[in-house]
């Protein structure tokens, strides 16, 4: 890989932590800026629409993150295409500096849902050519193009909806919100097929995640989330979650979830229960300590279960889940500010492990 000439062992231990193997230490992907002699120029957008669709910009944005990286232990080079979120069943993108957003509108509760995937939609192709763009920047395998980060229904019809009119319709029109959310699943099932079908001819690793919490496995996988579960009962989540969860995981009996903010955690043990679930990636809410030893108990439950704990943490925390968690179960995101520091942290996290294997065997 272009990017990461370590790629051969962080492609072996990634598979080993898909297989539940216990190797020297955890899986830790370590990332840290890296001088560049002459980086790649990046344009300035034109608008907001822009920032995220123009594919000559972004491709240079990639780039320069790309290069001003240093990808280690098993960070995978990659980028973020957040202008997925414009495959949105329908709804209107209004573009921002650091976000995507959709304007809530009312809806006719009397016909069909007008959330639906629309291939030859306007934002759907200007998505696709942002995509073959980053394909052909990424070769055969230069770099992580991945999956498309893609909305699930649930959360998009938040959005359409507006997320109190999308609550009070979960209780005033609850046969029409299942039909919806369970079409909308469909549909973005549709629209997830038709573009991996492009990266797939193009790149050897399409079924990645990119970007923001990117994994690799040695086999595809889903990636989802219900960001408004926070405000669900465990009665409404079953009702209205778990049914679009079960299209997205039983695509390919792998499923990489999302679960945000403590709130949220409520519907950790029915997720657990689901078998097609082999990650969970939790972030904190702004008013919960952030990923660490704050969280121990959390990580253990999911581990208890069989599943990895996937975390980005600062590198003050790391030595700390290395020593107490399960290294099978276990990759860790962290940065540092050097490259020197980051293979350290590596060398370090060997040790741990190794103490930490020691400390469980003493009588």
């Amino acid at each position: 890989m272009k990017y990461k000439a370590d790629w051969p062992e962080a492609r072996r231990r990634l598979t080993a932590l898909w297989h539940r193997e216990r190797l020297d230490r955890p899986a830790l992907a370590v990332t840290a800026p890296q001088p560049v002699a002459a980086p790649t120029p990046v344009p300035v957008p034109a608008d907001d629409e822009a920032r995220w669709l123009d594919p000559a910009y972004r491709v240079a944005v990639t780039r320069r993150q790309l290069e001003s990286t240093w990808w280690g232990g098993e960070a995978v080079p990659s980028s973020l295409l957040m202008a997925g979120w414009v495959n949105s069943l329908g709804g209107t993108p209004r573009f921002a500096p650091e976000t995507i957003w959709f304007e809530p509108g009312a809806v006719d509760f009397g016909g069909p849902s007008p959330f639906r995937h629309d291939p030859q939609g306007l934002w759907e192709g200007k998505y696709r050519a942002l995509l073959l763009a980053q394909c052909a920047a990424a070769g055969q395998g230069d770099f992580l193009v991945g999956k498309s980060c893609i909305l699930p229904a649930n959360d998009l019809l938040s959005m359409h909806l507006g997320t109190q009119a999308f609550l009070l319709a979960l209780l005033d029109h609850p046969e029409w919100m299942a039909m919806a959310i369970r079409q909308g699943a469909l549909d973005q099932q549709q629209a997830r097929q038709e573009l991996q079908a492009l990266v797939r001819a193009r790149h050897d690793y399409w079924y990645g995640n990119a970007g923001w919490m990117p994994l690799w496995a040695p086999g595809p996988f889903n990636s989802t989330q219900s960001d408004v579960s926070c405000m669900l009962s465990p009665e409404l989540f079953e009702r209205f979650v778990v049914p679009e969860l079960d299209i997205v995981g039983q695509e390919h009996g792998a499923l990489w979830y999302h679960l945000d903010g403590g709130d949220a955690r409520q519907h950790l043990p029915r997720l657990l229960s689901l078998p097609y679930l082999r990650v969970i990636q939790y972030v904190p809410a702004p008013w919960e300590p952030p990923n660490g030893p704050g969280h121990l108990a959390m990580y253990r439950q999911i581990q208890a279960a069989g599943r990895i704990v996937h975390v980005q943490v600062p590198w003050q925390h790391v030595e700390p889940l290395v020593r107490d968690l399960d290294p099978a179960l276990l990759l860790l995101d962290t940065w540092c500010p050097s490259r020197d520091a980051g293979e350290q942290l590596l060398e370090q996290s060997v040790t741990w492990s190794r103490q930490a294997k020691a400390a469980k065997a003493a009588p």
